[in-house]
């Protein structure tokens, strides 16, 4: 396994990730407008690997580089599981019982989560104090975005088990990274398709399970549900392995703090939200975050 190995593109990506992801939030409230949040969940999988697993097969259909042994296939399944089928249930039902707010600061929290496993199981992602403070103030900033809301109680009974759903959620998005680095030489492309093949098989039985058959739907969630599975689902897990295989989980992790700024923003400009007083203190706490963080990468970027 090399070294992370961030360059241009690796920045470039993960704006993209960002903004993608945060304008992901309002698509997703129209959606549910039409469809259960399981369904939802199943559909925009399934959309999702039906896309990818087209490009993988018109590349020629190939995965690891060698045959994989019993270890590998376990660890495959793993990071299908934990990287889409699990946080999507998780975070479906855990926010029928929580605050949105709660929900983004968990999301944050990824970054946190990643850092310390990292440090013990991905060659070249060693703490140091400089990484931890940034990683600190850039979970700070985004708990000064979402405000004191995201820790209010909603008073319903299942409070407690909704927030460690979310928690939950966060902590399968930082272990499938650190798992996915892990993998041994594998098409990127051919990967994303694998685990959301996987993730579908796991996601579409749970939805019939608690939700019953599938609700039907009309033409203008339908095509909601499409724009989820081939966008914020299909396209950007191709761009998350690539980021995770090349720059690594660390790295990856920052996109967390990136996407409640998009979300804000973006709500301000498409649905006239008020922006939060705090957006630009909450904004330079993340810059400031993610220089100190990635003092080391930014050198070199600056440099060539």
């Amino acid at each position: 396994m090399q070294s992370p190995d961030i360059t241009r593109s690796s920045w470039i990506m993960i704006m993209i990730l960002g903004f993608t992801w945060g304008g992901t939030f309002l698509v997703i409230e129209l959606a549910l407008e039409g469809i259960t949040p399981f369904w939802l969940a199943a559909y925009r999988i399934g959309f999702g690997a039906l896309l990818t697993t087209l490009v993988w097969r018109m590349r020629g259909g190939a995965l690891f580089a060698e045959r994989p042994g019993a270890e590998v296939r376990v660890n495959l399944v793993a990071v299908a599981a934990a990287s889409s089928a699990l946080p999507f249930m998780l975070i479906s039902w855990g926010q029928q019982y929580v605050t949105a707010g709660f929900t983004g600061v968990s999301m944050a929290s990824v970054a946190l989560i990643v850092l310390p496993l990292a440090h013990f199981l991905v060659p070249g992602e060693r703490i140091t104090w400089r990484r931890a403070l940034g990683f600190v103030i850039g979970f700070a900033g985004v708990v000064i975005l979402i405000g004191g809301q995201a820790f209010e109680s909603t008073g319903v009974a299942l409070e407690l088990p909704g927030r460690m759903a979310c928690v939950a959620a966060a902590s399968c998005y930082a272990v499938s990274s650190i798992l996915m680095r892990r993998l041994p030489q594998v098409d990127p492309v051919g990967l994303a398709a694998v685990l959301l093949l996987i993730g579908s098989a796991m996601v579409i039985p749970m939805a019939l399970l608690v939700e019953g058959p599938p609700p039907p739907v009309d033409t203008r969630t339908l095509w909601v549900l499409a724009f989820l599975g081939l966008v914020p689902t299909a396209a950007m897990n191709l761009l998350r392995v690539q980021v995770v295989r090349t720059a690594g989980p660390v790295f990856m992790s920052l996109v967390n703090y990136m996407v409640p700024v998009w979300a804000v923003t973006l709500g301000a400009v498409l649905l006239g939200e008020p922006l939060p007083p705090s957006l630009l203190w909450a904004m330079l706490l993340i810059l400031v975050g993610v220089a100190l963080s990635q003092f080391g990468a930014l050198s070199r970027l600056f440099r060539r």
